[in-house]
C-alpha cells in the first residue's frame, strides 16, 4: 500500500506532466484532443492521490483545498460527460501553480 508521502510525490509528478504540455498555451490546448486528454488524465491522478491520502495527513495541511480536488476527480471519473474544457484550463492556469507550491512546501516537511 502506498503511503501519504508517495501519494504527494504522485501529485508532484502529475503536475510536472501537465506543465510539460500546458506550456504550449491555451490555443493548443483547445485544438489538440490528445493534450486535453493528457491533462485531464493527470488531473484525475492528482485527485485519486488526494482521495487515497489519509485524513490525518490532509488535516495536517489545511492550506490545500483537498475537498475541491477530490470533488473534481469524482466529476472526471463518474461524470466525464460534464467535463468543461474551459474549467479545466482555468484550473491549469490558476489553481495548479498554487497547488504546485503547496505540494513542494509539504515535500520539504516530510
Amino acid at each position: 500500500m502506498r503511503d501519504d508521502s508517495e501519494r504527494i510525490r504522485d501529485i508532484q509528478e502529475a503536475i510536472e506532466k501537465i506543465e510539460k504540455y500546458s506550456v504550449r498555451g491555451e490555443g493548443v490546448f483547445y485544438e489538440d484532443e490528445l493534450i486535453q486528454t493528457w491533462i485531464v488524465h493527470n488531473l484525475q491522478i492528482i485527485g485519486e492521490a488526494v482521495r487515497a491520502s489519509s485524513e490525518k495527513f490532509k488535516a495536517k495541511y489545511p492550506q490545500v483545498d483537498w475537498q475541491d480536488i477530490s470533488d473534481f476527480r469524482n466529476l472526471i471519473v463518474h461524470e466525464y460527460f460534464r467535463i468543461d474544457l474551459n474549467i479545466v484550463w482555468v484550473i491549469v492556469e490558476n489553481e495548479l501553480p498554487k497547488l504546485k507550491q503547496q505540494i513542494n512546501d509539504i515535500l520539504k516537511n516530510i
